[in-house]
């Protein structure tokens, strides 16, 4: 990669807090960030308060954080209402220092703040199909399709937004890159597993939409000599609609550092995922993670999962052939599995990743734009 002093300052736009789940844009942004002189993550609104719009910025590591404060009646969209001086409070306030920036866009909803910037370059990186979520709804897909058609450079986490997003742009700087891995993190799991009194088959990440909680009360019965633990933050749900027995455990959301340690608790690694439109598109992130982690995988059979990782994870369809599928292949050698996986994870190395999007960047910097 170039040195700092000869890149632009990046300008992130997300729909994604920094301090929240540390996954594919925390993952990314982080390592791009060595890079680059300023690294700015725009946040969404965060009603609050005040009596009017109020900007704010705070270090958080290899990033700036930015986000601009509302008064409670506010919206906590880019467009909502009362947020229209985003962009000119983000000018003002950082100046110099996004001028000819690059804007990497993760919430479509702030396309109008990303071009309001005059980025050099605006790379969209679709992790998800976020119109197909809980919250989306049709507007959502008008401003993909606008984001896709705008962007410089289109990324895309898995086969199926990749397929998506061609349709729209077509194949032209857009690029498969399905989530990675920080294979190194993951394996300290392996040094601090121990035997437990009883046998553990885990979750970690988002319990939302996605979740299949029917599969999941159905293999806590039929697991019953087993612990299951469903490990991360459960948003856009009624806590009240978790299922509820004496082997179902929900701890919460933990730091990114403590997730090998919680790891090495489990003896099989869940990916009870619903099939339905907001699962349709996705690439998880926790496949990669489970595997280096030494963990066999149970899996619903999610498109992408299929595609991929058909090869080393375990696909089932409901609780009970989740039941049965852990007591197998909680018994499956592990060496085996790893010489399976190998190949596989090498190529998904999130310092790989970044180092052919840096390419992809560089390509796409035309004279035009480095003159302007």
């Amino acid at each position: 990669m170039h040195s700092p002093l000869s890149q632009p300052s990046l300008v992130v736009v997300s729909h994604l807090r920094w301090d929240w789940v540390w996954q594919r844009p925390q993952q990314l942004i982080s390592r791009l960030a060595e890079h680059r002189p300023n690294v700015f993550f725009v946040e969404e609104p965060l009603p609050g308060p005040v009596s009017g719009p109020v900007l704010h910025r705070a270090g958080a590591g290899p990033v700036d954080r930015i986000w601009l404060e509302v008064p409670e009646t506010g919206g906590s969209e880019f467009a909502a209402p009362g947020c229209e001086t985003y962009p000119d409070m983000l000018l003002s306030g950082l100046g110099d220092l996004i001028t000819d920036a690059d804007v990497w866009l993760y919430a479509p909803t702030g396309l109008q703040l990303a071009e309001a910037l005059r980025p050099r370059l605006l790379v969209y990186d679709m992790m998800d199909d976020l119109s197909a979520f809980a919250d989306g709804g049709e507007h959502l897909k008008v401003l993909q399709r606008r984001a896709l058609k705008r962007a410089d450079v289109v990324f895309t986490g898995g086969r199926s937004l990749y397929r998506a997003a061609t349709a729209v742009r077509g194949p032209v700087d857009t690029h498969l890159f399905p989530s990675g891995v920080d294979t190194n993190h993951y394996a300290r799991s392996r040094a601090v597993r121990r035997t437990h009194a009883r046998p553990c088959a885990g979750y970690v990440g988002v319990i939302d939409e996605r979740i299949d909680l029917d599969l999941i009360a159905d293999l806590a019965a039929k697991l019953d000599d087993w612990d299951i633990r469903l490990v991360g933050p459960h948003t856009k749900i009624d806590p009240g609609t978790l299922p509820q027995a004496p082997n179902l455990h929900y701890p919460g959301m933990q730091p990114y550092e403590r997730l090998p340690e919680v790891m090495a608790q489990f003896d099989v690694a869940l990916m009870p995922f619903a099939l339905n439109e907001a699962t349709r598109s996705i690439s998880p992130t926790k496949t990669l993670e489970y595997l280096a982690a030494g963990l066999p995988v149970v899996s619903t059979r999610v498109p992408d999962v299929v595609a991929d990782w058909s090869g080393v994870v375990r696909l089932a369809d409901d609780g009970a052939q989740f039941a049965q599928a852990c007591r197998e292949v909680r018994h499956d050698n592990r060496d085996e599995r790893d010489e399976r996986v190998t190949p596989l994870r090498r190529r998904h190395e999130w310092d790989t990743i970044v180092a052919e999007m840096a390419a992809h960047l560089r390509s796409a910097v035309t004279p035009s734009k480095v003159s302007a």
